[in-house]
């Protein structure tokens, strides 16, 4: 998870505030320091954290408590506010409204602008986009080779030059050619250090493409530093925006995310992972709500959308109104789920399912049971995937020879199958009947939607 730790820690501060019976002075300033604890150890400036508690402190000692709610309600509300005001309030998307639209990259070198200028020409082509990549960094060696894989992997156009070595006659090469496409992501080199001659570069280029966007890749790692990066950086070519990779797991994230919010410089996107589709919409409110344990719904919904179409899943959705049901379905339901990234990835962004508290391993192991899963299938013939009744103890032994498995984890799959099929036809009824009897069985799991 992002910044697991910090989201570990905020919960359980909430917990305190859930379990309490009295919401005095003595349990808000034990929360302040719980927050304090949790917010310095991501790394987030002293004087933030400082801030921050000081807000906290004021609304609820100084200011008046609404009549319309509890005390212990409002008090969650106001911790709530102010992680989003602390982690940048609005969120900020890139407005496609010209042809070409051109966003460059600009960082230090490793920030990983390479890897994120692939990742947003996936991103965006799965939203239909039309999408080119531009290669002006000719100062490391091989960025031009990574970016052209990273473009026949997305399936996008790419445009480079290998033997011209200024950045801004490459641009202008292809200049005429770029205009036919919606989004023209531009990688632009960097250095290990901010120096005359990398600012020297920007300009020059800034000043002859004049990109809408200009989005500062900084690795979240360097945690409160990235503060002075974005300044320098905004300095020499009016940043509008930052990606802040390598988030998954990062201990100093939380530092790179606030330091920047801090400069007034939007986060537009992370990087949450090492793959072409790890990379997120960065949503103040949605990331306080999974640090939280309220989830991300709305992230959710993108990931599915990306994972199955439109007409997948209304054709899903009629077969199961009139209780159809099979192997097939099950199939494109697990294929759905392992686009969408690692479970645990999907977990998160799940309302309650943080307090399940599920272990890692559990999580890895179900993912190579749906492997193992995948493998069954392909093994069934298409009249055992579409009435999997059929399947008898022979059939059995013969699935399981053939996916290399053995009969037990074929008869698992089997009554996992059942119980899915079960499941549907509890939510059958509708929506309204539906959301009520997955009311219904979340609070047996002790969980609120």
């Amino acid at each position: 998870m992002v910044l697991e730790r910090l989201g570990n820690s905020l919960r359980g501060a909430i917990e305190k505030i859930s379990k309490a019976l009295f919401v005095d002075k003595k349990l808000v300033n034990e929360l302040i320091k719980d927050l304090q604890r949790a917010l310095i150890e991501a790394d987030v400036n002293i004087q933030l954290v400082m801030e921050v508690s000081e807000r906290i402190r004021k609304r609820m000692f100084e200011e008046g408590i609404p009549s319309t709610v509890t005390k212990r309600d409002y008090l969650l509300r106001v911790v709530y506010q102010e992680l989003i005001a602390l982690m940048g309030k609005e969120e900020k998307r890139i407005e496609i409204k010209k042809k070409p639209t051109v966003v460059m990259l600009v960082g230090l070198f490793g920030s990983g602008k390479t890897t994120t200028a692939g990742k947003l020409a996936n991103y965006y082509k799965k939203r239909g986009i039309k999408v080119a990549l531009l290669q002006t960094d000719t100062y490391r060696p091989a960025a031009y080779e990574q970016l052209q894989q990273l473009a026949k992997k997305v399936g996008v156009e790419f445009y480079g030059d290998k033997k011209e070595k200024d950045p801004v006659k490459i641009y202008q090469k292809f200049r005429d050619k770029l205009n036919k496409y919606e989004l023209v992501v531009l990688d632009t080199a960097g250095r290990d250090a901010l120096s005359k001659e990398l600012i020297e570069e920007i300009r020059r280029l800034t000043k002859e493409v004049k990109p809408d966007e200009r989005l500062l890749v900084i690795s979240a790692d360097i945690g409160q530093a990235a503060q002075a990066q974005a300044e320098e950086f905004h300095k020499s070519c009016n940043i509008t925006g930052v990606i802040a990779t390598k988030m998954d797991g990062s201990a100093k994230g939380g530092g790179a995310l606030t330091a920047c919010a801090a400069t007034g410089t939007p986060i537009v996107f992370i990087g949450v992972g090492e793959k072409l589709g790890d990379i997120e919409l960065f949503r103040p409110k949605n990331f306080v709500g999974r640090l939280l344990g309220m989830g991300d719904l709305e992230t959710l919904l993108e990931k599915t959308e990306e994972a199955i179409s439109k007409e997948q899943a209304e054709d899903l959705s009629k077969r199961l109104l009139k209780g159809e049901f099979n192997l097939l379905d099950l199939y494109e339901q697990m294929s759905a789920l392992r686009k969408m990234g690692p479970l645990n990835k999907i977990m998160e962004l799940i309302p309650g399912m943080s307090k399940l508290k599920l272990p890692k391993e559990m999580l890895e192991t179900q993912e190579e049971v749906i492997e193992k899963w995948k493998h069954m299938m392909n093994s069934m013939t298409k009249e055992e995937l579409e009435n999997p009744e059929v399947i008898n103890s022979s059939r059995v032994e013969r699935i399981a020879k053939g996916s290399g498995t053995t009969p037990t984890e074929v008869r698992h799959l089997i009554k996992q199958y059942k119980k899915t099929k079960k499941l549907m036809k509890m939510l059958k009824g509708g929506p309204a009947s539906s959301e009520k009897k997955l009311q219904k069985m979340m609070k047996r799991f002790g969980l609120s939607i």
